[in-house]
């Protein structure tokens, strides 16, 4: 299954750190970070899993749910857990699945919905592709997809930044230039006419081109 961009994500029901959960019912109408892993105790995904710890208050500031994923089972993500808070100086603060029958993985796209068995045995170069960060709307749908090799650390600086794009975005006609940030110049999208933005933008804007016309951050 090759999931797209404005896909509802697909629900399932799975075993977590925090007990069962039915994963729509979880995401209670509310923007979610889903991002995977390919094996649990590796190095790079430790790192990934402390640092997602450490921001996990502005997660929520944002009203953003945060929920990883590794295809071993849950009682490991819990031995686990402890190498997290030793080495990174935080523990997990939010739901670890276990995909020990890689279902979520092959749902979702990551390993071929043909893979046969569960986790027992697989390495982490076995699920090299249960490397996903997937962003979910609160109507359900992908709006970001980003897969990472096993090499490269997540950047989730940028996953905030581009939650703050989006969750701006869906608020105003607006987009967001490259390298955008909170407070900076935003782009009024083509779709809106000058006249319009006299009543959207009052504050007024410059215009580049026609195509290219920049204001003040809306709100």
């Amino acid at each position: 299954m090759t999931l797209k961009l404005g896909d509802i994500a697909p629900d399932f029901t799975q075993d977590t750190t925090e007990g069962p959960i039915h994963f729509h019912d979880w995401a209670d109408g509310k923007w979610v970070v889903l991002f995977s892993h390919p094996k649990d105790f590796t190095p790079v995904c430790t790192t990934e899993l402390g640092t997602v710890a450490r921001l996990k208050p502005e997660f929520d500031k944002r009203g953003v749910k945060v929920i990883g994923l590794s295809v071993d089972p849950v009682e490991n993500h819990a031995k686990w857990a402890a190498d997290i808070a030793e080495t990174q100086g935080t523990a997990p603060n939010f739901p670890m699945i276990g995909d020990t029958d890689l279902k979520v993985s092959k749902l979702y796209g990551m390993l071929p919905a043909d893979t046969a068995g569960g986790s027992d045995g697989r390495t982490a170069a076995n699920n090299a592709t249960v490397r996903n960060v997937f962003i979910i709307a609160p109507d359900k749908t992908i709006k970001l997809i980003l897969v990472y090799p096993m090499t490269t650390g997540r950047n989730f600086d940028e996953i905030l930044r581009v939650i703050d794009s989006m969750q701006l975005t869906a608020a105003h006609k607006v987009a967001t230039p490259a390298d955008w940030k909170q407070g900076q110049d935003v782009i009024i999208v083509p779709a809106v006419s000058d006249e319009d933005a006299k009543t959207l933008f009052p504050a007024g804007w410059t215009t580049h081109k026609p195509y290219l016309r920049t204001t003040k951050q809306p709100g």
